[in-house]
């Protein structure tokens, strides 16, 4: 199949979270499995500082409601993946890749970025079976592609160009949505807003492109399942309760080419599900680069995570100074919400020999937490895929999770068959304590159960190839 793979980020070029991760291992896998991969981001400055990009076609200039709007395309080969950069100085002037509202409002930046995204596809006759869109940044292409845009703005010389392809629309994070007053997007006229998603004079591009793709894809099958609810969909079960028969849930990969204690170059020993002992000098480098006693018998939970509500704090916080009554060490590296960082610095300069924060986050200190740490710590008050439990299965660190989204398809509660990890139910800060003192009272009580779900846990693989022969079957659907 032809795809038109659409995303504002991809590692290696552009990353500012785990949605970057997707952007580059999924295409690759897509290509690997024999499709014909396009892939179309924006050229924000910080790409255009770092690479020496090559003109893909002259100046292209496009004429929307009495506006006219230039743009140079910049071309990059990327994996073997014909990458194509939307140069606009929405993106090329920008000072962050997000949240420029000088330039202009998100939602104006990246409807131009879509639209422009499937002029490029159409100046190079490149005709998809599938546009692949993801989260609220690209939302709003099924939109123009399928609504008639195109061909009522003249910006395709073939009216029917896009005629036979489908879209498929990823949610990695339905939280947001890319809401904007329609005042500040002068790309819609009249005839459009009649179309798409407004709610009091905004806009919402996720919904919209909800509405009018003809697939939508969670990054995990329970993900899929809680946005059918109030509760689990931020507030996008409406659309997504009208046509239910378009939801999919495909579970993102982990790129082991990067995460595999048996080849890591960061850390200190490597060791592997059969030759653990790696593993406990990688616990004392971790110890030791915190600031923590070195002492082999103290069990480390490690966290890495942006400090937010989502990823459990509330959960956490009621109860900090309790588990750190406890026989343990933790170690957490995040930054984020002021409030929540203040408050871990003060107990961690209460605690000085049971608690690291380290308020930043570094690559390689991230790899030696995984590997050191015995436990890992995803709380999450909803978590649509996350990567971190499946880095901490693949490293022998057994997860501590909550069982929502992502995390309830990977992390197998220590109670139940075949076992890799640490899980609860309910979002009360009562309930994450009794499983971390359960986690603590098996760590000290019985070894050889902790080693039995450390080597389930580095056997379970969720690789790209499976993720990229489950779209497969999404598109032909």
């Amino acid at each position: 199949m032809k795809i038109l793979f659409v995303i504002s980020e991809v590692e290696d070029i552009i990353k500012t979270g785990g949605l970057a991760d997707v952007g580059k291992a999924l295409p690759i896998a897509l290509k690997n499995l024999g499709h014909e991969v396009v892939l179309v981001l924006p050229n924000y400055k910080q790409v255009a500082d770092s690479f020496s990009l090559v003109d893909a076609m002259p100046e292209q200039v496009i004429h929307i409601n009495h506006q006219n709007f230039s743009f140079g395309v910049k071309e990059l080969d990327f994996h073997g993946i014909k990458t194509y950069l939307i140069d606009h100085p929405y993106f090329s002037q920008a000072d962050t890749p997000y949240g420029d509202n000088e330039l202009a409002s998100n939602a104006q930046r990246f409807s131009l970025f879509s639209i422009s995204a499937l002029c490029v596809s159409a100046n190079i006759n490149f005709a998809p079976d599938v546009l692949h869109c993801n989260d609220w940044h690209t939302s709003m292409a099924p939109y123009f592609m399928h609504s008639g845009y195109l061909h009522r703005h003249n910006l395709v010389a073939q009216a029917d160009f896009f005629a036979q392809t489908k879209s498929v629309i990823t949610l990695h994070n339905a939280a947001f949505q890319g809401i904007e007053k329609l005042h500040k997007i002068s790309l819609l006229d009249h005839e459009d807003i009649q179309k798409v998603y407004i709610d009091n004079d905004d806009l919402n591009m996720l919904k919209t492109g909800i509405m009018f793709s003809n697939k939508v894809c969670a990054v995990s099958p329970t993900y899929a399942k809680e946005i059918f609810s109030v509760i689990g969909s931020h507030g996008i079960c409406d659309v997504i309760n009208q046509a239910p028969f378009k939801v999919s849930g495909v579970l993102n990969g982990c790129d082991y080419t990067q995460w595999d204690p048996e080849t890591d170059s960061i850390l200190p020993q490597n060791y592997t599900a059969n030759e653990l002992s790696g593993k406990s000098t990688c616990k004392a480098a971790l110890q030791k680069e915190s600031g923590l006693p070195v002492v082999k018998s103290i069990p480390v939970i490690g966290m890495v995570c942006r400090a937010t509500r989502q990823k459990g704090f509330d959960f956490i916080m009621p109860i900090l100074s309790e588990l750190l009554e406890h026989k343990v060490q933790l170690v957490i590296m995040g930054t984020g919400d002021k409030t929540i960082t203040s408050h871990l610095r003060e107990i961690s300069q209460a605690h000085p020999e049971k608690f690291s924060f380290v308020e930043d986050f570094r690559p390689d200190f991230t790899h030696l937490i995984e590997a050191g740490a015995d436990f890992f710590l995803m709380p999450s008050e909803f978590e649509p895929c996350g990567l971190n439990q499946m880095y901490s299965l693949a490293y022998g660190t057994l997860p501590i999770v909550r069982n929502v989204g992502g995390l309830a398809d990977t992390v197998i509660d220590y109670s139940l068959p075949n076992a890799n990890g640490f899980a609860f139910d309910k979002p009360e800060s009562e309930a994450l304590l009794a499983t971390l003192r359960r986690a603590l009272l098996i760590y000290n009580e019985s070894p050889a159960r902790i080693k039995e779900l450390i080597k389930e846990g580095m056997n379970t693989r969720f690789t790209w190839e499976a993720a990229a022969k489950e779209y497969e079957k999404v598109y032909l659907r």
